[in-house]
């Protein structure tokens, strides 16, 4: 089992209003039995839960419901925090409970919301420390999401983006299977070889599909590039955009997976979120890849608007991605602003009394 790091800074949580539920995704590279066993030891007994399939998340979040947790902790990726989030909210309007408050260790590939809510490294360590920094300084603050075919989450996309992580995931599996490879599968290398081996090429030569994205709700705008909104309002039953695009992604915060601010509007109002639509190809992606990676990059081809409800018709099938897990494929899908935020631990906001 190897020996256990050291637990100086991670006091025990044995009160009623401080008890935190864990919920760990059993599959994440980062979730070894020597975390698990370290995190066993923080928690009171019963209080950590390792998922390893959504039959036993769902299960969980049950539990979690039932139990009144105050606090719930996911570690994985996104989209074990999109999952959990999804569940508990659906069993809690179900049964009449309120709400945890939720927070994220920094356990999967991407994590945007690592970036957006302060939370510390993969390793062990990291997370034993942030465990430490709730109980003396974790503030808390709601979190906007969006319901993308009644999952809540961050941000989703279709096209490119959402081919981009199925092509990290693959080219991710590819090296953990080879021995010598495997120091070298970091998110950030695996990343950057899935785009340049998998993802330039086919978008290099294939033909981009075609959107058209109606608006469902209250009057949309578009932002212009010194980032103020430019022409009229769309209004309610109107086409916001209507054409091809690479990508065509939506957030309520700014950052996409590994630190990449995608979404430098998505703060803008906090009764919209930022849809941005990409139609250019892989050349202009990879010239650019730092101001894009910014969110400085600005261009007659890259489309950003501000919504809260919109219907999404594509001319041909493509892959759509909630939280960073591609889900399927779809010619046709919704996004909309949750009407129900969630209370979320935040480290960058000042300690509240709120359990």
């Amino acid at each position: 089992m190897g020996s256990k790091p050291p637990l100086a800074n991670a006091r025990r949580f044995t009160g009623a209003t401080d008890r935190v539920a864990i919920v760990v995704n059993g599959n994440a590279r980062q979730v070894t039995s020597d975390l698990v066993e370290t995190l066993d030891q923080i928690v009171q007994s019963g209080d950590l839960f390792v998922s390893r399939s959504l039959e036993e998340g769902q299960d969980i979040a049950r539990t979690i419901v039932e139990r009144g947790y105050p606090t719930v902790l996911t570690g994985g990726g996104d989209g074990t925090f999109v999952q959990m989030v999804t569940w508990v909210a659906r069993i809690a309007g179900e049964l009449d409970r309120p709400l945890p408050r939720f927070g994220l260790l920094r356990l999967g590939t991407g994590n945007a919301l690592a970036w957006v809510l302060g939370a510390q490294s993969k390793k062990t360590k990291g997370v034993v420390a942030d465990l430490a920094r709730l109980r003396r300084e974790g503030g808390s603050r709601l979190l906007r999401l969006l319901d993308v075919e009644g999952m809540l989450t961050p941000f989703a996309g279709l096209g490119a983006d959402a081919i981009a992580l199925e092509h990290h995931h693959r080219t991710r599996e590819m090296l953990d299977k080879v021995r010598w490879l495997k120091p070298l599968a970091s998110p950030a290398v695996t990343y950057a070889l899935s785009i340049a081996t998998r993802s330039v090429p086919q978008y290099l030569f294939g033909r981009m599909p075609a959107f058209r994205v109606i608006n469902n709700g209250s009057p949309a705008s578009r932002m212009g590039q010194d980032g103020r909104p430019v022409g009229r309002d769309v209004k309610h039953g109107e086409t916001i955009y209507e054409g091809p695009a690479t990508i065509l992604a939506f957030s309520t915060i700014p950052y996409w997976g590994l630190g990449a601010r995608a979404f430098p509007y998505a703060d803008e109002r906090e009764d919209r979120f930022s849809m941005r639509v990409v139609n250019f190809g892989s050349l202009e992606v990879v010239s650019h890849i730092r101001e894009l990676w910014d969110g400085s990059y600005r261009s007659d081809r890259l489309h950003d608007f501000l919504a809260d409800d919109v219907i999404i018709e594509c001319d041909t099938p493509t892959p759509l991605q909630i939280g960073g897990d591609v889900i399927g494929i779809r010619e046709r899908t919704t996004c909309k602003l949750s009407k129900l935020p969630v209370r979320v631990v935040d480290y960058y906001s000042p300690p509240s009394n709120v359990s």
